[in-house]
């Protein structure tokens, strides 16, 4: 009962009941039927000076008031003025009071978190308020904290003019306890925090990341990005960045370091204070995403300008605007092409005919002898049954010789048009490579069929040989079509 309050409260109580009871016996059975008493109890200021309200000692030693529970759990009990004690009116006041008569420390007790800060922890914050010596911070604690401006010259001019009041933060915790009940917090020793955020978030969103080079070592480069040093292997290395890199240990050239870069991460370990990033990874991200818009536009049958980015030994890729296509060495030339790097060279801009798209696998063929005249389609202008002809033996077969009279142009001189003589193989009289002279004894354009004659040059004679089937362009193309998707790769 030492508490003032409460002593008063029970006395104010206590006070109603006397004033109630002076004039009425029979006040007690009436008193929950009118609140004429407690409005007579507000209005009479000598209600709080008249000594009969504590020196009654019916209304403290009556037992039935401290006996009966229903005395604090029934409001009936105090605003009809039974008799009870001054500790049990005050817990009941205490326990009645409105929300508009809880103080502020009330208040905070009620909604804000017991937990204490710790140094080194890292809170995330609201700016409050703004002052040349530092900010405010509302970090959800009884007290707010307290960011001195010498832990915030990590931020850039222009973002820390632009922050005011409202904007969310984190911090570091250097001393829970600071002056003024004030946490004092920095906002440098957070970046770092903040920066491992966001890689973490971007990660986890396959997000390419910017950086800014700020060394080299043996395996690669070291990369800031966001706070975080982290580290690009030589082999995640390319473009401008590689070509300045001097492998060994050695300095780089000029130009390497503060270089901007872009990048994948690899790996993130926060514990371990170790991150990988892949400059590679963001540029095939980059194609990728550019391949999906480029098929869509592109259509079977147009010709596009490109660039030979690439030879392989089954054809050549040419970059189309940020995305590859590939021509495949079957469609380099309408002449058999032992290697692309014959009729293409890196680096060289040409035209390209667009042969196929196909969306669902993102993959793109091209030609480049769709751009030229189809050979068959001028070969009776140019030749005639009968004609003699020089031919270079291209292919030795069990059943013959191909040989090439013109460009893109072959023919077969069958086994029994190579001798008068009875052979079992064509190396037995010809070898790949062999200049010969011979006669055209059939021609048929629309099956890309030619039939040569090397004994009717010998013997002059005029014998035509039934000429076995020779594969059509169009079936080499769809035979060699079936390699350009699985090679493309």
């Amino acid at each position: 009962m030492g508490d003032p309050i409460s002593v008063d409260m029970g006395r104010i109580l206590n006070e109603d009941f006397v004033l109630a009871t002076a004039d009425t016996p029979n006040s007690q059975a009436e008193a929950p039927k009118t609140e004429q008493p407690v409005q007579q109890n507000k209005e009479t200021p000598e209600a709080t000076a008249t000594p009969e309200a504590t020196a009654t000692p019916e209304a403290t030693a009556t037992p039935e008031a401290t006996a009966t529970p229903e005395a604090t759990a029934t409001p009936e009990a105090t605003t009809a003025g039974e008799e009870t004690s001054d500790g049990i009116n005050a817990s009941v006041a205490v326990a009645e009071k409105s929300e508009s008569e809880m103080t502020m420390a009330d208040l905070l007790e009620e909604f804000l978190p017991s937990k204490t800060l710790r140094r080194g922890e890292i809170i995330d914050g609201r700016v409050m308020s703004r002052k040349p010596e530092g900010m405010l911070v509302d970090i959800g604690y009884k007290s707010e904290g307290f960011v001195p401006t010498k832990e915030m010259r990590s931020l850039p001019p222009e973002v820390l003019e632009e922050l005011k009041a409202g904007d969310e933060i984190i911090a570091y915790v250097v001393n829970p306890e600071g002056n003024e009940g004030s946490s004092i917090l920095s906002v440098d020793r957070a970046r770092g925090e903040q920066g491992w955020r966001i890689l973490e978030k971007a990660m986890d969103n396959d997000e390419t990341c910017n950086g800014v080079i700020t060394g080299a070592n043996r395996g690669g480069a070291v990369v800031e990005s966001e706070g975080v040093q982290g580290f690009v292997p030589l082999s995640q290395l390319i473009g401008p960045a590689r070509e300045l890199y001097v492998p060994g240990g050695e300095p780089p050239k000029e130009g390497f370091i503060g270089m901007a870069v872009e990048f994948k991460i690899i790996e993130l370990n926060r514990r371990r204070n170790r991150a990988i990033f892949s400059e590679r990874a963001a540029l095939q991200a980059w194609k990728q995403v550019q391949k999906s818009r480029l098929v869509e536009e592109l259509t079977e049958g147009e010709i596009r300008k490109g660039r030979v980015a690439g030879i392989s030994n089954f054809g050549a890729f040419v970059d189309l605007g940020g995305a590859d296509g590939l021509i495949h060495i079957s469609e380099l030339s309408w002449e058999p092409v032992k290697s692309p790097d014959e009729i293409v060279t890196v680096g060289e801009e040409i035209d390209v005919f667009v042969l196929r798209v196909d969306r669902e696998n993102l993959k793109i063929a091209l030609s480049l002898r769709r751009l030229q005249p189809e050979p068959w389609d001028a070969i009776e202008s140019k030749f005639s049954i009968g004609q003699t002809v020089t031919g270079t033996v291209t292919k030795l077969a069990n059943f013959g010789a191909f040989a090439r009279i013109d460009r893109g142009i072959e023919g077969l001189i069958h086994i029994s048009e190579l001798s008068q003589q009875v052979i079992k193989h064509p190396k037995d009289v010809v070898n790949e490579g062999d200049e010969l002279e011979l006669k055209i004894i059939r021609i048929e354009p629309e099956r890309r069929r030619l039939g040569l004659s090397l004994k009717q040059i010998v013997d002059g004679s005029d014998h035509e040989t039934e000429v076995p089937e020779i594969p059509k362009p169009s079936e080499e193309i769809s035979e060699g079509f079936g390699d350009i998707f699985e090679d493309d790769e």
